[in-house]
């Protein structure tokens, strides 16, 4: 019995496939990509039918064999009239068995659907090659026009106000009350961080299928200023719930080595007198007695002093040789991707690349452009060592507000460990690298 299998895709919608188990052995198998109008191989496979005998098409879904209910009826009547029995084997129809009119009407209502679904997708595949922005409302900030994104004047000037607040404090939190209380403009947290992390106020265009394109509008915020915040979400992500905006400095970064708890700042005042008094303390020591409170300031002090004399070292310690030849070997990887990118219209007028083939290879190569630019901003800024010369200097410290002090000490620090000797204490501070 000879048996033969067709297969239609759209390389807009899915990837071709490369091996399908269609459950037999297939002599050969008919393949159509691209334009739905001009299924080359269909013909052949009827032609081939007219001219030897075959007993069993096998097919993947029913759609696949035309663009309409009708076209799909009339290639199964056609098929029927030369003897070939038809099988789907993501649909479980075959047109041998007794009911199988009754089976294809049952299918009729999904076959109408998946049609439409395919030309509806196809639409906005249509408009991913021309990096057109996807269907629905454009973000706060933005506005559509001329087939892309353009910015707000007149909102734009607030998000750019929430990014350069988050920026200076690394809260949150604090950016979010921060908008409320200037532009009376009330969002939630939630909202702040689909802000943070939304593509579109880099200058990038995001698509459902997670897919990215760079450079398609105007950005709000640089390349840099994205990197920065990126590094400050992942920061923030380490740290106990809510003490990414919290007042102190070393709050959520100082961690009890007896006990393994987190500590907390502990404000303590005396009646009729204005002076405070700040410690650390465990949250849920398990001990008893418990491990005892330890002067915050003591603490900060000595934070200070290990920072200024070891982050120097540890930041010499950096593998920056391996580190430069790899954001070299990404810069190059780019440089490569843009110059073929460059090469597409030469290629479209020699003739050599179709105009709808040229736009799906440009897209391909703009949304590897994406990922490559992704991972070198994850990499360390380039400036690590004289950043770390700078702020190895006490007086450096001692000149910033408690606010800015939380930033940069989070900046290095993954935590500080309180190590506890009888009635000593000691701290060991472990950075980020």
């Amino acid at each position: 019995m000879k048996i033969i299998a067709y297969i239609y895709c759209d390389p807009l919608l899915e990837t071709v496939p490369e091996d399908i188990d269609w459950g037999w052995e297939v002599e050969r198998v008919y393949q159509d990509l691209g334009n739905p109008e001009m299924r080359s191989q269909l013909q052949q496979l009827l032609t081939d039918c007219q001219n030897q005998p075959v007993e069993c098409l096998v097919v993947r879904r029913l759609e696949e064999l035309g663009d309409t209910v009708k076209e799909v009826s009339d290639r199964l009547t056609q098929l029927e009239a030369l003897g070939v029995a038809v099988i789907a084997i993501e649909q479980s129809y075959t047109s041998e068995q007794s009911n199988f009119r009754a089976e294809l009407l049952r299918l009729v209502q999904e076959i109408q659907y998946q049609q439409r679904s395919r030309r509806i997708r196809q639409g906005h595949a249509r408009n991913r090659l021309e990096a057109a922005p996807p269907p629905g409302k454009a973000p706060y900030g933005y506005r559509r026009g001329q087939g892309k994104y353009i910015i707000d004047r007149s909102t734009s000037p607030v998000v750019k106000e929430f990014f350069d607040n988050f920026l200076l404090y690394g809260s949150l939190r604090g950016a979010v009350r921060h908008l409320a209380k200037k532009y009376a403009k009330k969002i939630s947290v939630t909202t702040g961080r689909r802000w943070l992390t939304n593509p579109i106020y880099r200058g990038d265009t995001a698509y459902l299928n997670g897919e990215i394109i760079s450079d398609t509008h105007t950005p709000i915020i640089s390349r840099e200023e994205a990197a920065q915040i990126d590094r400050l979400l992942r920061r923030n992500s380490r740290l106990p719930s809510r003490t990414a905006s919290a007042p102190r400095s070393l709050a959520g970064l100082v961690v009890c080595g007896e006990c393994q708890s987190h500590m907390t700042v502990t404000r303590v005042t005396r009646r009729y007198q204005n002076k405070e008094y700040l410690y650390l303390r465990p949250i849920s020591c398990p001990h008893s007695p418990k491990c005892r409170a330890i002067s915050y300031q003591e603490v900060l002090e000595c934070t200070i002093e290990k920072v200024c004399r070891e982050l120097p070292l540890a930041v010499a310690g950096i593998n920056s040789p391996q580190l430069d030849a790899f954001k070299n070997s990404l810069g190059d990887a780019i440089a490569r991707q843009q110059e073929i990118l460059a090469q597409l219209p030469t290629l479209i007028e020699t003739g050599i690349l179709d105009a709808e083939t040229a736009k799906l290879r440009a897209y391909k190569i703009r949304t590897e452009i994406s990922t490559l630019q992704a991972k070198l901003a994850t990499l360390p800024p380039v400036n690590l060592r004289s950043v770390a010369q700078a702020v190895s200097i006490p007086q450096f410290w001692l000149d910033l507000s408690e606010t800015e002090r939380r930033f940069y000490l989070r900046e290095f620090i993954r935590q500080i460990e309180m190590i506890r000797q009888d009635k000593e204490w000691d701290l060991r501070v472990v950075f980020i690298f």
